[in-house]
This record gives C-alpha cells, sequence and structure tokens, in this order.
C-alpha cells in the first residue's frame, strides 16, 4: 500500500518532469522473481527505474538512512520504505555483504524483483567499472532468478556533485534480455564461476550503456582519485607558501 501511493507521488512527476526514455520493456517479466542488474551513475538511479515499470523493485540502501533520529530521519525512512529500499548494516563489510544476499534471496523467493547494483558504488567519473562477484552472481545461483541487465543512460548529468538543483532533462533507461545461469546451478561457491557470470552480466551491461568499461574496482577509482585531489592540494598550497613569506607579499 505504501509503495502504491510512493510509486504515485514520487514516480508520476518524475515521468512527467524528465520524460524518461525506455527501450526494452517488455523483457522484463509481468509477473516472478527475476534480478535487475544495472549500472549505476547517480543516486537517482533508484528512483528512475521503478518509475518507469509496473512492477515494484527492490534495493539496497544503507541502514543509517532508516535510523536517524528525529522528525528528518523518521521521514526519510519513510520515504526510503515506500519506495521499495531494504535496509542493509554496512558498518562491517562481509556483514554488509551476506546480509545483502540474504535480503535478496528473500525478495526473490517471495517472486518479486530484486534490484541490484553489480559496481557496488556509483561511478565517480560515468565510466562503467569491474562487477564485484560477491552479490549478483550468488544471489543469481542461489534463487535460479534470470538476470535482465539494465542500462542508465545519462542520469549522471542530472544532478551532478555539488549541484543542489536538478537539470531537466531525459534520462534513459535501455533493459536487456533475461540472462539464464542455470548451467551454473551448485557452483555458488566456485570463485571462478562467480567471476565469469559477473562479467558476462557486466559485458552486456556494457553494450546496453554504450560506456567505456574500466577493469578495476569504482571503489577502488574512487580512492585514487581522492589521493590524486588530495596530493594536488598539498601541491598547490606548498606552491603558494614560498610567494606568501616573502617580504611585501599580501
Amino acid at each position: 500500500m505504501l509503495y502504491g501511493a510512493m510509486k504515485v507521488a514520487i514516480g508520476g512527476p518524475l515521468k512527467v518532469a524528465f520524460r524518461p526514455w525506455v527501450e526494452g520493456l517488455e523483457n522484463v517479466p509481468a509477473e516472478g522473481a527475476a534480478i535487475l542488474a544495472s549500472n549505476h551513475l547517480s543516486f537517482s538511479d533508484s528512483f528512475f527505474l521503478p518509475a518507469v515499470l509496473d512492477r515494484k523493485v527492490t534495493f539496497i540502501a544503507k541502514a543509517e538512512y532508516f535510523t536517524t533520529p528525529g522528525v528528518k530521519g523518521r521521514l526519510t525512512a519513510a520515504f526510503f520504505k515506500g519506495v521499495g529500499q531494504l535496509p542493509v548494516d554496512r558498518s562491517g563489510a562481509r556483514g554488509a555483504g551476506e546480509a545483502a544476499i540474504r535480503s535478496g534471496i528473500e525478495v526473490l523467493e517471495r517472486g518479486e524483483l530484486f534490484g541490484i547494483y553489480p559496481e557496488g558504488t556509483r561511478s565517480p567519473d560515468g565510466r562503467l567499472y569491474r562487477g564485484k562477484p560477491g552479490g549478483l552472481a550468488r544471489v543469481a545461483l542461489a534463487t535460479g532468478a534470470p538476470v535482465i541487465p539494465v542500462a542508465m543512460i545519462d542520469t549522471e548529468k542530472i544532478q551532478p556533485p555539488g549541484q543542489v538543483m536538478p537539470k531537466l532533462m531525459r534520462p534513459g533507461i535501455r533493459i536487456g534480455k533475461p540472462m539464464d545461469f542455470s548451467r551454473y546451478q551448485g557452483m555458488e561457491h566456485d570463485r571462478f564461476v562467480l567471476r565469469a557470470l559477473t562479467d558476462e552480466v557486466m559485458y552486456e551491461i556494457m553494450k546496453l550503456s554504450g560506456q567505456e568499461y574500466v577493469d578495476m574496482y569504482a571503489t577502488a577509482a574512487k580512492r585514487q582519485i581522492a589521493e590524486a585531489a588530495k596530493a594536488e592540494k598539498e601541491q598547490a598550497k606548498r606552491t603558494r607558501k614560498p610567494d606568501e613569506e616573502r617580504p611585501g607579499a599580501q
């Protein structure tokens, strides 16, 4: 009931304001379990995709969104519950991964749609990064649910980091054909199988999105970018200091 109300309240205005275009909508089954594996460009990805689907899609969200105290915290929790997000405690990396897997399996066992971002985090620069094999592959093999590759297009341009007001433009969504991995059934503990399944899905997402592929994890790329920015800042400070210390310098 809450999901339906939130979908009308949020999904309707999103579709009217941004007019997202969609290709491959027929690839999402009208009923039954399926995994929607998408690239991740923007915080808004988890809103645009459900907005164009007739069925509920459940994603994973940080537990902090559901436990923040105060009026704002309660409103935030209600919002994320309303749009089909499940809380997962990410305080421990391994524990968080296991919790996400259990949550995904429970959603699929109810015959519903489970949304997941194999990259694990948003792309820092619009490129497609290596998928993490632990989540997507294990959930797919544990449930036998088909994996549907999804490509979000241009969502990162709507509200870039640091921009308060979103830009009104048309994002796109391409939905690929369901992928069957029944040939790997019973091999969910084989790390080579988990890697192969994940890479196969990422390849389909790359074809759908047209993104440049980077064979490293997005988390590692974010660290590199942050370290480079820090080094650049330190270098700028060292460069300015001699000028500032000269007699008469302002």
